[in-house]
């Protein structure tokens, strides 16, 4: 099966319409998606656990960040110039730039960012705004 997601303050939505209202954590786990948050000493992490064949749609942050391939093979997009990774990776996400990550096995995406948020409902807000 291959679906495109959508990252919306961090909640997935199913595509192409891209309509509806973002999925909860809870929700995810239908789709085959999960999420967890990781808190500690001014960090953040935010794991999450990609299906084969699904996207995680194009988008762009406000600020730098690292994400890790912990495991698994993805394509990843960077303003249009495509990657293949294989897990153990590590890329740095430059502010601005236009990303997606397409699963082509299950995959483990961790974004890693600085922040004394420790909340997971709203970590999304006080990161993207």
């Amino acid at each position: 099966m291959s679906f495109v997601l959508a990252l919306e303050f961090g909640h997935l939505l199913p595509l192409p319409t891209g309509e509806g209202k973002a999925l909860k954590d809870a929700d995810l786990s239908a789709l085959g998606v999960g999420i967890s948050h990781h808190f500690g000493g001014g960090s953040y992490v935010k794991e999450t656990h990609i299906p084969e064949g699904a996207t995680l749609a194009q988008h762009a942050h406000d600020h730098d960040h690292l994400s890790f391939l912990a495991l698994g093979t993805v394509e990843v997009t960077v303003d249009g110039v495509s990657q293949e990774m294989t897990g153990p990776a590590a890329i740095l996400m430059k502010a601005g730039k236009v990303h997606s990550v397409e699963a082509i096995t299950p995959a483990v995406w961790l974004c890693i960012w600085a922040t004394d948020c420790t909340d997971p409902e709203h970590v999304d807000e006080a990161l993207l705004g």
